[in-house]
């Protein structure tokens, strides 16, 4: 921990967790479901995949498509998207100043997500977040992606810290799988997207935070991990 309390390094997912992406997802399933003769969906009819990917998505989008054909639609989707990128979505509330927060204790950050590296890293601009995230990891950046606990490991060592002097937060239940296997603190993010059927409660994360807001405190993270 840093002299404030802080941990030392916090990595975060991105969709989800910093970022509320659906509305560009929202916005690229549409464009999608125009060209083909349907109406648009709405945000709570996606929302909930957000954090599952593309796949994920494009079976909420077209659920009475065949697998086969829908797989097809990936690469048509990740090209709209990033059309789409950044123009509909917002940072959650609280996550600018919890930010602040990390970095004023001394503390770095960076994002470990399965997005595709390229599609992260355009974001990031975007955000002012260019020289103040320290490790970016995508779901493409390395032979795994989570639930494996490579990328976070990876990103520990990127930024020269132990696994115990980092956290890892995250909205889905993969986050809290490769946190538990590399050994990393987690917490869950209450905040972001969960299907129905999702009980964040069975997830064995650290801790639970229901808002970005509360992570400004010192004492809502979980102390680092035995090393």
């Amino acid at each position: 921990m840093t002299a404030t309390g802080f941990p030392r390094a916090a990595l975060f997912d991105l969709d989800g967790t910093l970022l509320d992406s659906a509305p560009d997802m929202l916005a690229t399933a549409n464009r999608m479901r125009a060209s083909r003769g349907f109406g648009p969906m709405t945000i709570e009819g996606l929302r909930p995949h957000v954090s599952k990917g593309s796949r994920a998505m494009l079976a909420a989008a077209f659920p009475d498509m065949e697998q086969g054909p829908r797989e097809a639609l990936v690469p048509e989707f990740l090209t709209i998207y990033q059309e789409e990128l950044g123009r509909h979505s917002m940072l959650f509330d609280g996550v600018a100043e919890m930010l602040d927060a990390l970095e004023a204790a001394g503390s770095v950050w960076g994002i470990v997500t399965n997005k595709p590296e390229y599609l992260a890293r355009d974001i990031l601009p975007q955000l002012g977040w260019s020289d103040r995230c320290a490790v970016l990891i995508g779901g493409d950046t390395l032979a795994e992606k989570k639930p494996h606990p490579l990328p976070l490991q990876v990103a520990a060592e990127r930024i020269g810290m132990a696994i115990a002097d980092c956290v890892y937060v995250g909205d889905d239940e993969r986050d809290i799988q490769a946190s538990r296997a590399a050994g990393m603190p987690s917490i869950a993010a209450l905040w972001g997207y969960r299907q129905a059927h999702e009980d964040p409660g069975q997830w064995k994360a650290d801790v639970m935070v229901e808002l970005p807001a509360a992570l400004i405190a010192p004492s809502a993270w979980p102390a680092p991990s035995v090393s």
